[in-house]
């Protein structure tokens, strides 16, 4: 294959255009996984190919995910004609596209018992997402919730940088936003905002209550929760600082979260 507008390719086209890839990926239900790794933990996790397209030199190690699927199409392409369909240089020389799933509903997947949950509510940037997935996922998080306004848990940055710890951590993304945390009040749940407010507890007294559930809030990178969210919490809490620093980056608070009120 050796033409970049082949129709074949379409999965694949601009994969920087945040914007336009949603628009794609929303049409035809699919999400793009990018490096051998993160195509293996796709397919481990059971989402079904659409095609692959890669650089010659990862056919052999990945024969094993294209016998399982042998249905979905391998494109065997140059890295030169690849960074024309993708408009990146593709240094991992390995993509495929896979099938997304239908959204899981939030009462049913409460119905696994779980006891500690994270929400990430309005965080746009794709790195923190895959950051904040994997630390849930390292920490034993047993459920992510995203609110409607928060980025793609299953757009490529997020993925990549996640390395296909979503695929791991059940999530769904939530459909009314803050009223869900009435629904996970009604299970038993604490729902802990992190925030700096004036009537905010630290994570150390947090840990102390040993709650046996908790729904930990993460707010976007800019402006943290908003004040109508924050008036639907149980609580606030705080991570006290040294040295000057007023703040950490959300998946970096997130983790130190996870770990502090880890079960």
């Amino acid at each position: 294959m050796d033409e970049p507008g082949d129709g074949r390719l379409a999965d694949y086209v601009r994969l920087r255009e945040v914007s336009l890839r949603r628009l794609i990926e929303e049409e035809h239900g699919l999400f793009i996984a990018e490096g051998d790794k993160v195509i293996r933990r796709a397919a481990e996790a059971g989402y079904e190919p659409r095609s692959f397209l890669l650089a010659p030199r990862w056919l052999d190690s990945l024969e094993d995910v294209f016998a399982k699927w042998p249905e979905a199409p391998v494109y065997v392409v140059s890295e030169e004609l690849a960074e024309r369909v993708t408009g990146f240089h593709v240094h991992r020389g390995a993509l495929a596209s896979y099938k997304r799933r239908p959204a899981v509903p939030l009462t049913e997947l409460l119905d696994r018992d779980v006891r500690r949950i994270a929400i990430f509510d309005d965080i746009v940037d794709h790195t923190n997402v895959g950051a904040g997935f994997r630390a849930a996922a390292a920490m034993g998080v047993e459920l992510v919730l995203v609110t409607p306004t928060c980025a793609d848990p299953l757009y490529r940055r997020s993925i990549k940088v996640s390395m296909g710890t979503v695929f791991q951590v059940p999530w769904t993304r939530l459909t009314s936003w803050p009223g869900d945390l009435e629904t996970l009040r009604q299970r038993g749940f604490v729902a802990a905002a992190f925030a700096l407010t004036d009537d905010s507890i630290t994570l150390d007294e947090l840990t102390a209550r040993q709650d046996d559930r908790l729904a930990l809030l993460f707010g976007t990178e800019g402006h943290g929760l908003k004040p109508h969210v924050l008036d639907q919490a149980d609580l606030t809490v705080r991570i006290p600082m040294a040295g000057g620093v007023d703040s950490l980056n959300v998946a970096s608070s997130a983790a130190v979260a996870f770990y502090a009120t880890r079960r």
